[in-house]
């Protein structure tokens, strides 16, 4: 590993250490989590759920892909959360200048890429608006979790809601 990040990355260990909670740490640690919600994001490291929402340690069950799309991995995550930690909320949380979701609209997407990429054509259909674009395949997400769990009988009482969030602005916009 680089040093000069290995060093950052120390530094910045050491700078969560001296600001957050060691009682919440510690309590968590005995207590097991519960989070409140589960939110499904992109990987893109410019969305940070725990400070788009002033979430802290425990408060959110975050699971991040590249185009917020799922797939069986994903699935077996919000099934986790929801059965056996009480989450009974899900956002599906997608954001403007979603490099994932630029590379489908121009048809990119070579290697293990284009299983994102496919999923996100098939959301999008002939959209080629970016921010139509995302919308939509937040709403694509959103019908897969509905679909896929409809007879799931510790999931029934979840809430599917999506979202997307603005790099630039900072703020939220609600979908269904």
């Amino acid at each position: 590993m680089n040093i000069k990040i290995r060093e950052r990355l120390k530094k910045g260990n050491e700078d969560f250490l001296r600001t957050s909670s060691a009682d919440l740490r510690q309590r968590t640690a005995k207590e097991g989590q519960h989070p409140y919600a589960i939110v499904i994001c992109c990987s893109d490291s410019r969305v940070i759920p725990e400070q788009i929402f002033s979430a802290g340690i425990g408060d959110l069950f975050v699971i991040r892909v590249a185009g917020n799309v799922l797939d069986n991995h994903q699935l077996g995550s919000i099934e986790y959360a929801a059965s056996h930690l009480d989450c009974d909320q899900i956002i599906v949380l997608g954001h403007t200048g979603c490099g994932a979701v630029s590379a489908a609209l121009s048809g990119h997407g070579d290697g293990f890429v284009r299983f994102i990429t496919e999923d996100i054509q098939e959301a999008v259909g002939s959209e080629k608006d970016p921010d139509k674009a995302c919308r939509l395949n937040v709403i694509h997400a959103m019908d897969r979790l509905t679909r896929d769990f409809a007879l799931h009988p510790e999931i029934d009482k979840v809430e599917i809601s999506g979202a997307v969030y603005d790099i630039v602005s900072g703020q939220v916009e609600w979908i269904g």
